[in-house]
């Protein structure tokens, strides 16, 4: 069967205050593309799935890559939607993150939804330098409240690996399946809930927001500080469910504006 095949890749350099493209390139189903910004403003960058969605097989690979005192914000067009998988082929995402000295990037993508038996397995690693600013966060739906969407039964497999200084800071694996309705029921989990994200800063700054980003969060989730010992950088970690992507941006935005103060939320996510 015919399967999809994306390759993205861009890097930034700094020029003059100016952020600037460095390389880019693009093969298969992935696009990337580049609004204009205000002078001095972080390069953007939109990923874009000509297919129109994941199933079963289909591979994209993301690579993007901050110069020395580059700044980069990095979107999706839309919400990425993963169909049903026929057989037992996963779809397979992988995205890698590269960050220099004293360089900033901020991975916003929208919302990826799972439908009924949708199989996803998704790694995200990052390499950045101690003086780099990091901010992540992944949005995740299974099926659309408003559609009267469920998921019954499917697989969702993320390992994210995020270094500083070649030192590893953060490590998880998240895995759904297959029967993850049941799951999503369990209070432990979702509680019944069908929207969930995943926030991670990694900025000298971080600890100072981090009593900001538990007011915003509220009782929808919680946010937590570590710092390692030999690094003058932190990790403000933080998860939020809700029962709709509605309800979930409701808290995101105001979360992400508090913390990607160079950029806020991006423009597609409202248009």
């Amino acid at each position: 069967m015919q399967r999809a095949r994306g390759v993205g890749r861009l890097s930034a350099k700094s020029d003059r205050s100016q952020n600037r493209i460095d390389r880019l390139y693009q093969e298969g189903c992935a696009r990337i593309r580049l609004p204009r910004v205000p002078h001095g403003a972080p390069l953007e960058a939109v990923m874009i799935n000509t297919a129109g969605g994941l199933t079963g097989g289909d591979r994209m690979d993301w690579q993007f890559e901050a110069g020395e005192g580059a700044r980069m914000s990095l979107t999706t067009q839309a919400c990425e939607k993963t169909y049903k998988a026929q057989g037992e082929d996963p779809a397979a995402v992988s995205v890698r993150l590269a960050l220099a000295e004293n360089s900033s990037m901020a991975w916003l993508p929208q919302e990826t939804i799972l439908f009924d038996r949708a199989l996803l397995r998704r790694t995200i690693d990052v390499e950045m330098a101690e003086t780099a600013r990091l901010l992540v966060v992944e949005p995740l739906l299974f099926g659309r409240l408003a559609m009267n969407e469920t998921v019954i039964r499917g697989g969702f497999r993320d390992r994210w690996r995020i270094r500083v200084g070649g030192q590893l800071l953060h490590a998880e694996d998240t895995s759904f399946g297959p029967d993850i309705h049941a799951q999503l029921r369990r209070g432990a989990i979702a509680d019944g809930n069908l929207a969930m994200t995943t926030v991670v800063m990694i900025a000298p700054e971080a600890e100072g927001l981090l009593d900001a980003a538990r007011r915003i969060i509220g009782p929808a989730g919680g946010a937590s500080f570590v710092s390692p010992r030999s690094s003058k950088t932190g990790k403000l970690l933080a998860r939020i469910v809700a029962a709709d992507s509605y309800d979930l941006r409701k808290r995101l935005a105001p979360l992400i504006r508090l913390l990607n103060a160079d950029g806020g939320v991006p423009k597609v996510w409202t248009t």
